[in-house]
């Protein structure tokens, strides 16, 4: 099966996520890399620069057709593409206004600048999104919640998940046995992703507390002010 095609090749996934995924290929053969690929839009850390390489060898090895793993990656991002879209809309509007309402240096015109920015952008954000790591999952939720036709997003999702698919699963079925180069490029890809996330959200706390501050300092100079006059 795909196990003994990996050990000729002296590249068998033995273990962790590729183990994992080669298993389920083994088993359901390329609806398999679908289900993988499915799961690892609801759940981000299952990473896809190993996923999707990996069902490119595999079809290099002749174990799927290169269009089966096209086609059954694809229909697996959408899948769970829609199960996160769904996962927002039953969450509704109204609850997250009421959640940032209560959130410290979240404003609930932070919010209606994002909604508004999402009804103008939101085809451009599904369609891009789909090609970056972490938020290619989170992006479906903000369509769930402002409830994006779901042809638009439907379309969108299934373009942007073809091209990030196609991609990485045609450099695994031409790396062959060097599938694993696609993982190693695409982590440094993925991790100045995340520390560019980290560092905007680090300057958005940064400059609420500042403006907080200098908010309660303009409000303790106006009491001076009120007080000294009084007395």
């Amino acid at each position: 099966m795909i196990e003994m095609a990996y050990a000729a090749a002296g590249s068998e996934p033995t273990g962790g996520i590729a183990g994992w995924a080669t298993d389920l290929m083994d088993t359901l053969g390329a609806p398999g890399a679908g289900l993988a690929i499915a799961l690892e839009n609801l759940f981000p850390p299952l990473p896809s620069e190993v996923i999707l390489p990996l069902a490119g060898f595999t079809a290099a090895q002749g174990r799927m057709s290169l269009v089966a793993a096209l086609f059954w990656t694809t229909a697996g991002s959408v899948v769970g593409a829609l199960v996160l879209y769904g996962f927002g809309a039953l969450i509704g509007r109204d609850r997250i206004r009421a959640l940032v309402a209560r959130l410290p240096l979240v404003k609930l015109s932070d919010l209606d600048r994002t909604e508004a920015w999402f009804a103008r952008h939101g085809g451009k954000a599904v369609f891009f999104g789909r090609m970056i790591p972490i938020f290619r999952s989170l992006v479906s939720v903000p369509a769930g919640l402002e409830r994006m036709r779901m042809t638009t997003f439907l379309i969108y999702t299934g373009l942007g998940s073809l091209l990030w698919n196609t991609a990485f699963v045609l450099a695994g079925y031409g790396l062959g046995d060097n599938w694993r180069t696609v993982e190693e490029y695409v982590g440094v890809y993925s991790k100045g992703v995340l520390a560019l996330a980290v560092l905007g959200a680090a300057a958005f706390v940064a400059v609420r507390i500042v403006k907080a501050r200098r908010g309660a300092g303009e409000h303790a100079r106006e009491r001076e002010v009120v007080r000294d006059r009084i007395f």
